[in-house]
């Protein structure tokens, strides 16, 4: 047809820039832009997959998901504090649907638009794997959809070894199965999925260097993965690269606070965290579920760390005003049963620290947890 090829470029450019809105936080932009890129070219699944990204995503901010890790699925743990989103639900379905019809289609063996078919299914399935651990809670789920995505890029690697895209899940799978215990390694690995923690970093990095619709996920999972790496510096780098690229994203500045904090820089964590908390004042748009908790607990714990100890009490007591996650509430209290230790009021020490127990233990964190008790233990 005379119009097809346009209607493609055209649907091509509408999801480049859903994904620019996106990963600034533009979401309701982004869901209109990705469900125009679908209208022009209704028969790529990349559209359908962008569109339940970007449900995805808003949903999990909904819920109290702000970082890297958790808007990955990183987070270990689903969240599911809020009710179900019908229009993600209806988007992930018609994906699976889809991407089930394109396994379906007669092969194109070694074609480039087999390399293509297979790199579509297989980020479909990497996104439903992602799903159904932060949404669903199905970890098993979450595996088997995770191995077709693994598979599906590998194969692409092998018809066209230049895509760093289809990398970018080999990568992630093979850095994800080299950190579980070995137990939970051995059945990744009789499942399908390879471990090998260097090739993985590698791949990702690839991917994160070479511009493309790809880039922004794989920079996004190098925080994490440098984080986790204690490779805090070059989170950093990251983090940079991307409040350039996404300048409208004030969540990336508390990604640089934390980041800054592990790396035992609090003075720089707490001007990152000075900075995006003037972002929020002048943000319009609607805030994460207890965000301005995650952003004031935070700048609280950076204040300490320079000994602005008064600035940092104040900061904590408004981490504990409003809407918050348990886990924020609690460790806002063990800060303060910390520092009324330090300034000799062992009382109300007792009585932050049991109220850290409590929150910690209803949100599951179990460090803190832990951290409580041996300082309740010392009153």
């Amino acid at each position: 047809m005379p119009g097809a090829a346009p209607s493609r470029e055209t649907a091509e450019a509408l999801r480049t820039r859903g994904l620019e809105l996106g990963f600034n936080l533009d979401y309701a932009e982004a869901v209109a832009t990705f469900r125009e890129a679908i209208a022009a070219d209704p028969d790529n699944l990349a559209g359908y997959r962008l569109l339940a990204t970007a449900l995805w995503t808003r949903a999990l901010l909904q819920q109290g998901a702000v970082s890297a890790g958790d808007l990955i699925g990183e987070a270990g743990s689903p969240l599911l504090s809020r009710p179900a989103d019908l229009d993600l639900q209806t988007a992930v379905s018609d994906l699976e649907r889809r991407a089930e019809a394109l396994v379906s289609a007669p092969p194109r063996r070694g074609s480039p638009a087999d390399a293509e078919a297979s790199y579509q299914i297989g980020a479909a399935y990497r996104f439903l794997s992602s799903y159904s651990a932060t949404v669903s809670g199905d970890q098993w789920r979450s595996l088997s959809t995770g191995r077709r995505a693994y598979r599906e890029h590998q194969r692409v690697l092998t018809l066209d070894p230049r895509r760093q895209d289809a990398g970018l899940t080999v990568g992630l799978y093979r850095y994800w199965v080299s950190t579980l215990p070995v137990w939970s390694r051995l059945v990744a690995r009789v499942a399908g999925l390879d471990a090998d923690r260097e090739q993985g970093v590698r791949l990702v990095e690839e991917a994160a260097a070479a511009p493309g619709p790809a880039q922004a996920t794989a920079r996004f999972s190098l925080i994490v993965i440098y984080n986790k790496l204690a490779r805090h510096d070059a989170a950093l780098g990251v983090i940079g690269e991307l409040r350039r690229q996404f300048p409208r994203n004030r969540l990336l500045w508390l990604e640089a606070g934390t980041t800054a904090l592990r790396a035992g820089r609090p003075a720089d964590a707490r001007e990152a965290f000075e900075r995006g908390l003037q972002m929020l004042a002048a943000d319009t748009r609607p805030l994460a579920f207890g965000e301005r908790a995650r952003w004031h607990y935070h700048y609280g714990v950076a204040l300490t760390r320079v000994n602005q100890i008064g600035h940092a009490n104040r900061e904590l007591r408004t981490a504990l005003e409003g809407e918050a996650l348990d886990w924020v509430r609690g460790r806002a209290h063990l800060e303060l049963g910390t520092l009324a230790g330090r300034s000799g009021d062992p009382a109300r020490a007792r009585e932050e620290l049991r109220l850290a127990i409590q929150l910690c233990g209803a949100g599951d964190d179990t460090v803190c947890v832990a951290e409580s008790r041996a300082l309740l233990r010392r009153k």
